[in-house]
This record gives C-alpha cells, sequence and structure tokens, in this order.
C-alpha cells in the first residue's frame, strides 16, 4: 500500500485514528511528567604547587623564590591528579558520600576528557553527580570535593612528603547549581508517541480490514440469491399454474 492510500485509510476512518491520537498525546504527556527526573550538578579542582615550589631548598639561608602556583605548571600534577581521581573511584569513597549499588544516585570523577592518553598530562579533577533530588546531587559533589581534599593530604603523608611542599587542590568551578537532566524523559516521551502512533494505524487498517471482509460477505451472499430468482422466475415473467394431467 503507498502512501497516499495509507492516508486515504487514516482519513476515512478519522472516528478511530482521532481519539486513539488524543490518548496517544495523553500517554506520551503521563510519561513525561511521571518518569523520574534526575538532576545533574558538578565543579571541577585543579593541583597546584605550593608557592616556594614543590622542593625544600638545601641552604635555609636561600629559600627558593617565590612563585605563583597557577603559572608553576609541573608534569608531576597530571600524575598526581590521575592518583587522586583513582583513589576517589573506590567503593569505599562511594560509601561514604552514600552512593549504593544499584541505585539513582551516582558519580563520576574524570579529569575532564575522555581521552585515555591525556588522564596523567591534566592537572585537573573534573566532579560530576546525578540524583534524583537538586539537593542530592549538589550535597554528593560537595562532599567528594572536601574527600578530595583530604585524600589529597593523606597521599603525601603516607609518601612521607615534606608538609611545605604539599600540593594543594584549588577549588576553580565551585559546585554548581544542579540542573534538571531531560534527555531521559524525551526520549521516553518519543518513544511513547512512536509506540502509540503505530497502534493508531493499527487500529485503523484493522476497522478497514473489517469493514472491507463484511462488504465482501454481504456481496457474495446476495450474488447466490440474484442467481436464483433470475434462472426460476425471469424477470417480468408471470406465473401460472402448472395444468393438471388428466387420464
Amino acid at each position: 500500500m503507498d502512501f497516499w492510500a495509507t492516508v486515504l485509510v487514516l482519513f476515512r476512518r478519522w472516528y478511530v485514528t482521532f481519539p486513539v491520537f488524543v490518548l496517544v498525546l495523553a500517554g506520551a504527556a503521563g510519561v513525561y511528567v511521571m518518569f523520574p527526573k534526575t538532576f545533574v550538578c558538578s565543579s571541577s579542582l585543579v593541583l597546584t604547587v605550593p608557592r616556594d615550589g614543590g622542593s625544600l631548598p638545601a641552604d635555609p639561608k636561600f629559600p627558593n623564590p617565590v612563585t605563583n602556583p597557577l603559572v608553576n605548571v609541573d608534569s608531576g600534577l597530571g600524575l598526581s591528579a590521575s592518583i587522586l581521581i583513582q583513589g576517589l573511584s573506590s567503593a569505599e569513597v562511594a560509601q561514604r558520600v552514600g552512593v549504593t549499588p544499584g541505585g539513582r544516585t551516582t558519580f563520576k570523577v574524570s579529569n575532564g576528557t575522555t581521552n585515555p592518553e591525556l588522564m596523567i598530562t591534566l592537572p585537573f579533577v573534573v566532579i560530576s553527580a546525578e540524583a534524583p533530588t537538586a539537593q542530592e546531587a549538589h550535597d554528593v559533589v560537595a562532599r567528594l570535593g572536601r574527600i578530595a581534599q583530604d585524600k589529597l593530604v593523606e597521599q603525601q603523608r603516607a609518601l612521607g612528603a615534606p608538609r611545605a611542599t604539599y600540593l594543594r587542590a584549588f577549588e576553580v568551578v565551585p559546585p554548581t547549581t544542579p540542573e534538571e537532566k531531560t534527555g531521559s524523559r524525551l526520549r521516553a516521551a518519543c518513544v511513547a508517541l512512536a509506540m502509540g502512533l503505530f497502534l493508531s494505524m493499527a487500529a485503523a487498517f484493522a476497522v478497514e480490514s473489517w469493514a472491507r471482509s463484511r462488504r465482501a460477505r454481504r456481496s457474495g451472499a446476495a450474488k447466490p440469491q440474484a442467481s436464483l430468482n433470475g434462472s426460476a422466475y425471469p424477470a417480468g415473467a408471470r406465473t401460472k399454474p402448472a395444468p393438471l394431467l388428466r387420464q
């Protein structure tokens, strides 16, 4: 069946397609409204070296020159950020921030890129969280930021680094205002709308098929009756009683 024949069937059976289409729109709107909401929040940290550098002077009389930590970028900052990211991605940290396996609340810690080759070259720590409520998403990101600060100190303390050379995690972007993630809800509504439109077309063609089969049965029953009447009693002929036979 071509396109215009399909359109003709849909318009011919408007009393079926129109109510079903209205129900489809209502169902898609209901799916969009009732689908669980998800809010997204994120923050960014950057590792910096102390202003006096990452090493202690051999002679206290000649201290290290004072520099701006944001311009004193060392190649080891990317590796330190990668180590910190691995520590924040553990199951123990997830439990501390209240994220359970299989739950709707999730978080991700990365350096802001999806390229594995740049994992140990960028000194950034990007934290993002998704939760069913805006407050929960914000709280998870805030707690992870505090844990990142503490874990960075713990890692350097465990390595025996001098306190004056500790790296610092500077909060470039504080936890952002949570925003609703509407992509999942829109996809669910589009799927419901597509399925409803398919059902609407199926209902219209089912009614059309039923109507055609009914007409075929009626015409098939009328033809034998007309043939029988035409052969026994021709049109315009009057029936006469058969003559009586005499012995």
